[in-house]
């Protein structure tokens, strides 16, 4: 049973920084596309970063490109999120996801809050 449980969201001033985790079981990461996304009030749930599997190349949304980075950890089947030069508009609910790679089926973790504000 695939499950995923996310952690590190907090409240935070805006420029600070904030690293979040997903830990994963009952899957090989090799084997699965990974990624982060977020959903904030009134809004739909974007991506925001996502990793191919195998040590695929990764990919950013541009309102992050160049302050977050997705970050594997094969061996402890951990997924990161290392956020940098937070601002408000990035307060939301982040949600790890893994998609295997062939069958495409995918899962969701339960979600870890994060406040930017001052």
């Amino acid at each position: 049973q695939v499950q995923l449980v996310e952690s590190g969201g907090g409240l935070v001033e805006p420029g600070g920084s904030l690293r979040l985790s997903c830990n994963a079981s009952g899957l090989t990461f090799g084997g699965y596309d990974m990624g982060w996304y977020r959903q904030a009030p009134a809004k739909g749930r974007e991506v925001v970063a996502t990793i191919r599997s195998a040590g695929g190349s990764a990919t950013y949304a541009d309102t992050v490109k160049g302050r977050f980075t997705i970050i594997t950890d094969n061996d402890k089947n951990q997924l990161h999120l290392q956020m940098n030069s937070l601002k408000p508009e990035d307060t939301a609910m982040y949600y790890c996801r893994a998609v295997h790679a062939l069958s495409r089926r995918s899962y969701w973790g339960q979600g870890t809050q994060v406040y930017v504000s001052s």
